[in-house]
């Protein structure tokens, strides 16, 4: 009997293709340790990986599956730089510090990458990525981005694209132009994930599926954490629940918020197939960007859809085919085995939220849909923090991030109306 996930619609391609899935015990009984990480995703196991390898006793808690959330079923695109764009971020910050979260997410990719590998996790990576535009009028900003790219930010790899190399590279020609990164890739997400939690495990951290926090609190210079089936006492402590924290925090939920997305997988298409003849992943300029790329085994993984409230949609395959069919109309009767989503941690600013948000307590999340790569780093930036070294660490600990405006009650509504104004605006 397939698996399903209580918070996340769909079985996924990744489910079917990831290998075993091991259990990891629930918490029985009180416990004490250095350091109680809260959450199973990317973040949390690097983290507790870190910092077990370093020596650390670290307990990690996780209330449903690992893999279960946006770590496990997210678009594997590994991207480059911040979610938010060089050059944006240096008109905010001027440009060392544009230039230093730059390099830190290249540190991240080239850190993703040797884990895996020295690690013996098989994740699948393909390299190369195609951000591609779908209104002229916004080409000029490709342009100006691959120059800034190579000249100012020293990241050659990067290198814009007329709308025949376009057509070419896409297999279509719905979009007019764009730029091609061969320093980044694609990965197989859940691989990663569970990966991860066996070296974690590996290394000493104890790991606990389905036992869910259900408050975080200090007490005395310790931090107390409640589970339905014992307390976690720590010294520290780590909150990694980016978008499927819920009320347990209140500072990362007023800053975090969940946006649900979606993804549609075929069969495999065909060593013939035009469609992304060189394996790079895409996205596109739309403000709800559509990604997707062709996986190893030459499905093609879709996704494009949004929600901006709550719930799990029956009908994800209907409007993924329809964005499909956009961009390859003779794709219009592929069979689609395989549709489901997850819930992506989003700030107003699309950049990272990093804070101590109680003493000895920080909370990362708000990766905005850039987190395969920032996540795990944050993991292991968190464990050079409780090393000593929070220097790296206070390059996103000092981001602005301004909450959501109307509170837990309207925040939702108000993103709602705000975020289908801008899907609207894609279609002019």
């Amino acid at each position: 009997m397939k698996y399903q996930s209580p918070i996340s619609p769909g079985y996924s391609w990744y489910e079917e293709t990831a290998g075993p899935r091991p259990h990891y015990a629930p918490l029985d009984g009180d416990v004490q340790t250095d350091v109680v990480v809260v959450g199973g995703g990317f973040t949390g196991l690097s983290a507790a990986t870190h910092l077990a390898k370093a020596g650390t006793n670290v307990v990690l808690i996780e209330a449903h599956r690992i893999g279960d959330g946006a770590s496990g079923r997210n678009g594997g695109q590994l991207g480059t730089g911040q979610r938010a764009g060089a050059e944006e971020i240096e008109k905010e910050l001027g440009f060392t510090r544009a230039k230093a979260l730059f390099d830190v997410a290249e540190e991240a990719k080239a850190h993703l990458l040797e884990f895996a590998e020295t690690n013996k996790i098989e994740i699948d990576f393909r390299r190369g990525h195609l951000n591609v535009c779908h209104k002229e009028r916004l080409l000029p900003e490709y342009v100006e981005h691959a120059e800034a790219m190579n000249t100012r930010f020293n990241y050659p790899d990067i290198a814009y694209m007329d709308a025949a190399e376009t057509h070419e590279r896409m297999g279509s020609d719905h979009y007019c132009g764009g730029v091609r990164d061969m320093g980044t890739g694609h990965i197989h997400p859940l691989k990663l994930v569970l990966g991860t939690a066996r070296v974690a495990a590996e290394s000493g951290a104890r790991l606990h599926e389905n036992t869910k926090a259900t408050s975080i609190k200090t007490n005395g210079g310790k931090v107390v954490v409640t589970t339905p089936t014992g307390t976690i006492t720590a010294k520290k402590c780590l909150i990694a629940v980016n978008s499927y924290g819920g009320d347990i925090e209140p500072q990362t939920a007023s800053h975090v918020m969940p946006i649900g997305s979606f993804i549609g997988s075929t069969v495999p298409l065909g060593d013939d197939s035009p469609v992304l003849p060189g394996g790079e992943s895409v996205s596109d300029s739309r403000f709800v960007v559509r990604y997707f790329r062709r996986a190893k085994t030459g499905e093609l993984l879709f996704g494009g859809r949004e929600i901006y409230a709550p719930g799990n949609p029956q009908d994800i395959h209907i409007h993924i085919r329809k964005q499909i069919v956009e961009i390859y109309p003779k794709l219009k009767d592929v069979e689609i085995t395989h549709a489901w989503g997850g819930y992506v941690g989003i700030t107003m600013p699309r950049k990272p939220f990093v804070r101590e948000v109680m003493p000895g307590v920080i909370s990362a999340g708000g990766y905005s849909g850039h987190g395969v790569m920032l996540s795990n780093f944050m993991g292991k930036l968190y464990a050079e923090t409780v090393a000593g070294n929070r220097d790296r660490l206070k390059l996103f600990e000092e981001l602005k991030i301004p909450p959501f405006p109307g509170g837990r009650t309207f925040r939702a509504p108000l993103l709602f109306l705000a975020l289908n104004w801008y899907a609207l605006r894609d279609r002019f």
